[in-house]
């Protein structure tokens, strides 16, 4: 058969399939591609040698959104986080993130595995509390109950190494310029001299009341900060007992029978304080016998045999991982010291220092709290029991009205309430997050199956009405609209008064003049600084002013009390070098330190840049499972 192959690749034949093989590529080529292409994983991100999937993305923005939840201190979803872009900002940055560590790596930026295993070991966590010793597979039982890997947290700890070490060399390597830092402190202690006086809303003229069209436009204007979202009103229905329910009382048998299953769990234990020590002989456990008993100190003992002792503070019984070592120590005596016992791991001798007995519960003295127990059980079985008759009336076909009512269901209307669980008056709604995502998920009057709560609580819902995003009525906000408007136009009339007088003053009227003339009082200052008593004295607009201007210019700006000043800076007089060089010293650090954050942000964007470093944040939309928002229309061109 082979040679049969070999015969017809020789051919005039095969020429002519390679031929039409290669014009069929050139033909559908592009579409091929993109078929075997879409055999593979899809990466949300790709960064050269590294990539993103889609699991891992949605695995690493479930972080993303479960702290900014926590955070907000409501309940926020992947359609928020979508809206507010913040996919894409963190697409941005662990796309950039990935890039550099390719481009480092093979720039051959790479720290040694054993960095990586010390940083591993000074974790506490991964140390089994017996021997003191690291423990490989506690290590990975504590990365499993994270739902991390060895080979993540390795990664990690690799990848935080490389950038920290980049970083650290490009500090090292900087030193900021003198200049810079005599520059910011020439112009901290630069004094000025000016002029200027205020412009107050009597010399402006008040603003007229609006009238109802002026008010219609200013809700037009500011349409998106007015806008109310929407809002939607439910009722729930409620199974569990009504306020003002009186529970039956526990008979005496139940309390008793309830405290004899448990009086073991409810007493409390003997507890022991002891120390100890762990060899892997024998013969090495006898001689720690030995020095024990002879009076020595377990911590003394324990630098001689250069082994690390283990002491357990006030401990029960049920609580010693090594069942020998723990029948061995509560076998002893107050300060007794135990022969070699072989556990789990080598051989241990234990020291007792503290007895502390146990003390056996009595009826009497958790009565209230068996009796609460048992009430809670009931409470819970009688909610159970109205969930159940409920959906067998409901799969009867009773309405929702008289299936709740034949099984004792009550019925709570909800104040209006929009999607991220906000009342009208912006305070949040103390809800279970399954109402706001149940009542969004149902068209008006739209009920919803029973949906189980938690910790026993189960409800169901009914959308009663929407009411749609929309601005408010002219005659609901005409009272505050009325205030902001006019202090708009007041504020309006404010600065052209003020511009109209710095003008005069511009095209050469004396100031003073001009401030007498618009019966202001004209405050003259020299050997200004700028700095925070300045700026409390003098107000912000006066300091701004004065230190944005050159000498002999003329500024205005806000003043206090809702004015307006104008002013004229009449001399710039600069720093005592001896006092700015001071400054010039102390603030080159910070200058320097903002130097090196700025630059290794831009290496970090190069160095992704060079490693090809792409992401696609429409596959990362679907992967969250989040519809695209709609684009906003473009007007046609003309």
């Amino acid at each position: 058969m082979i040679s049969l192959f070999r015969a017809f690749a020789k051919s005039k034949w095969a020429a002519g399939l390679f031929v039409l093989l290669i014009l069929s590529f050139l033909i559908v080529g592009g579409s091929q591609t993109d078929v075997l292409r879409n055999l593979g994983p899809k990466h949300i991100i790709t960064a050269g040698d590294r990539s993103v999937d889609v699991a891992q993305f949605r695995s690493e923005f479930e972080r993303v959104r479960t702290g900014m939840q926590e955070q907000a201190g409501r309940p926020v979803t992947n359609e928020d986080l979508v809206k507010e872009n913040v996919h894409v900002r963190y697409l941005e940055g662990q796309t950039n993130r990935l890039g550099f560590l390719d481009w480092a790596y093979k720039a051959g930026i790479r720290v040694s595995e054993e960095l990586v295993l010390k940083r591993i070991r000074e974790i506490p966590a991964f140390f089994n509390q017996v021997t003191g010793q690291f423990d490989q597979a506690q290590y990975e039982q504590a990365l499993a109950a994270q739902n991390v890997t060895p080979v993540m947290l390795e990664d990690e700890f690799r990848d935080t190494a490389v950038s920290q070490h980049f970083g650290t060399a490009i500090q090292a390597g900087l030193r900021t310029p003198r200049i810079f830092g005599a520059l910011l402190a020439g112009q901290a202690f630069q004094v000025r001299d000016g002029r200027w006086f205020e412009v107050t809303q009597a010399m402006a003229g008040a603003t007229p009341a609006p009238t109802d069209a002026q008010l219609t436009a200013f809700i037009n204007e500011n349409a998106s900060q007015l806008r109310r979202p929407e809002f939607r009103i439910a009722t729930v229905l409620l199974f569990n007992d009504a306020p003002g329910f009186t529970p039956p009382a526990i008979p005496e048998a139940r309390v008793v029978e309830r405290f004899n299953f448990r009086k073991d769990a409810l007493s409390t234990p003997e507890r022991r304080t002891f120390t100890t020590l762990t060899v892997s002989t024998q013969a090495a456990a006898d001689r720690i016998a030995g020095a024990l008993r002879a009076g020595q100190t377990p911590q003394a003992v324990a630098e001689a045999n250069n082994i690390q002792p283990a002491v357990y503070e006030a401990q029960p019984q049920s609580a010693l991982p090594d069942p020998a070592v723990a029948t061995a120590v509560f076998a002893l005596a107050a300060n007794q010291v135990s022969a070699p016992i072989q556990g789990r791991v080598g051989f241990s001798v234990a020291k007792v220092t503290v007895i502390l007995p146990g003390t056996p519960a009595t009826l009497e003295g958790v009565r209230g709290a068996i009796v609460a127990e048992l009430q809670e059980e009931d409470m819970k079985a009688r909610v159970y029991a109205r969930v159940e008759a409920y959906e067998k009336a409901r799969t009867e076909g009773k309405p929702l009205a008289v299936a709740a009512e034949q099984v004792g269901a009550r019925f709570v209307q909800l104040p209006p309430f929009t999607q991220d669980g906000r009342l009208p008056d912006g305070q949040p709604m103390n809800a279970p997050p399954q109402i706001l995502q149940s009542a969004y998920a149902l068209t008006r009057g739209g009920e919803s199956d029973v949906i189980d709560a938690g910790q026993g609580q189960y409800f169901v819902l009914r959308l009663d009405d929407i009411r749609p995003a929309a601005l408010p009525a002219l005659a609901e906000v005409r009272g505050p609209l009325t205030q902001q408007w006019t202090l708009r136009e007041n504020a309006r009339r404010l600065s052209t008064k003020a511009e109209e007088l710095a003008k005069r003053v511009r095209d050469g009227q004396d100031i003073a003049a001009v401030a007498a003339s618009a019966g202001a009082t004209l405050i003259n200052r020299s050997g200004v600084q700028q700095n925070a008593e300045a700026q409390t004295a003098l107000g912000q607009g006066v300091l701004e002013g004065l230190f944005g201007q050159s000498r002999g210019q003329i500024f205005t700006g806000p003043g206090t009390n809702n004015s307006f000043v104008v002013g004229r800076v009449d001399a710039v007089r600069p720093a005592d070098p001896a006092t700015a060089s001071r400054l010039a010293d102390q603030i080159r650090g910070r200058i320097g330190s903002d130097i090196v954050n700025a630059g290794v942000e831009q290496l970090v964007t190069a160095a992704a840049a060079r490693s090809k470093a792409t992401n696609d944040p429409a596959a990362a939309i679907e992967a969250l499972g989040v519809t695209a928002p709609e684009a906003t229309p473009t007007a046609p061109a003309p």
